[in-house]
């Protein structure tokens, strides 16, 4: 467990997460609060690698509910694994056991027939280990399954009618994480503290460069973030986030580039853009005189 901010700071930055003052706050006082951390930004800013580095650092283990349009109760919390149970009672039939109904139902309705989906394994995990929760892209759920997810955050503990209720003696941490594609329920946000992770300055995107792509020539990185900035001033489908700078200077180092001029970055989009509209625009601007012109030639 974090005992000071600096700590958190420290601890981040020692496991190559360039993490600043607001967010090391941010971690540090949900951790003591108890209180699950809302991480909201642009789709590549490192939301979430910042719960797979907060596991890392407190040693705990990560489980992650990948969100997505559909989700339901029983893919994020439990299910009984049907084919199995009806195994068992064929089985029981073959052998001729004399079993009573009841006796059957209760034996098939116990836990070594019970398929644990992220929430319920985080709050029985938590039971023996510290658990990192990562609720990702909650956004793309259902506004169904985010009002579900309200009454889990809030007890922290799951009843299934035929076994009993299962309550965490230690909370998970957990950080849950959204690329604002829409609007979430007030409800969710005043259940956790907020934080916004905007694009990084120059400075703060060359430290991470550096700490991430240890092999890349620093010259080559000032010029990767220099572009970097540029291109997010563009209007665009999709702006490039962190996500994308390390695979360009990683790429660039690939093909043994030294600097950056018109044909590599050409040659090269693909590890920027997404989008083939994207794409097409800046070919169009790196034909214009002083577009590359930010880049840092020394």
């Amino acid at each position: 467990m974090f005992k000071t901010i600096n700590e958190v700071q420290m601890a981040m930055e020692n496991a190559r997460y360039i993490c600043d003052r607001a967010l090391a706050t941010s971690v540090y006082l949900s951790q003591v609060m108890g209180r699950p951390l809302l991480i909201e930004g642009e789709a590549g800013v490192g939301k979430t690698e910042l719960a797979k580095v907060v596991a890392e650092v407190l040693q705990a283990q990560l489980i992650r509910l990948q969100c997505y349009e559909g989700l339901d109760v029983e893919h994020a919390l439990y299910e009984w694994n049907y084919p199995k149970q009806i195994l068992h009672i064929q089985l029981a039939q073959s052998k001729k056991e004399r079993e009573g109904e009841i006796v059957v139902e209760q034996t098939i309705f116990s836990e070594k027939f019970l398929l644990k989906r992220p929430l319920l394994e985080a709050i029985q995990s938590s039971l023996n280990v510290p658990v990192v929760l990562l609720i990702d892209e909650i956004d793309r759920a259902d506004e169904g399954f985010e009002a579900f997810l309200l009454e889990v955050l809030s007890d922290f503990q799951i009843t299934i009618p035929e076994i009993g209720t299962i309550k965490a003696t230690r909370r998970p941490y957990v950080i849950i994480t959204s690329n604002q594609t829409r609007e979430l329920h007030d409800a969710l946000k005043r259940r956790c503290l907020y934080h916004w992770i905007d694009f990084p300055s120059l400075e703060k995107e060359l430290r991470i460069v550096l700490s991430k792509v240890p092999s890349v020539q620093e010259k080559l990185a000032q010029q990767v973030c220099s572009l970097m900035q540029r291109i997010r001033e563009i209007d665009l489908l999709k702006k490039p986030g962190i996500a994308e700078t390390l695979d360009w200077a990683e790429a660039l180092v690939t093909l043994n580039k030294g600097i950056i001029d018109k044909k590599t970055l050409e040659e090269t989009l693909g590890c920027i853009f997404k989008y083939r509209e994207d794409m097409e625009k800046i070919r169009e601007l790196v034909n214009k005189e002083g577009f590359l012109s930010v880049l840092p030639c020394g």
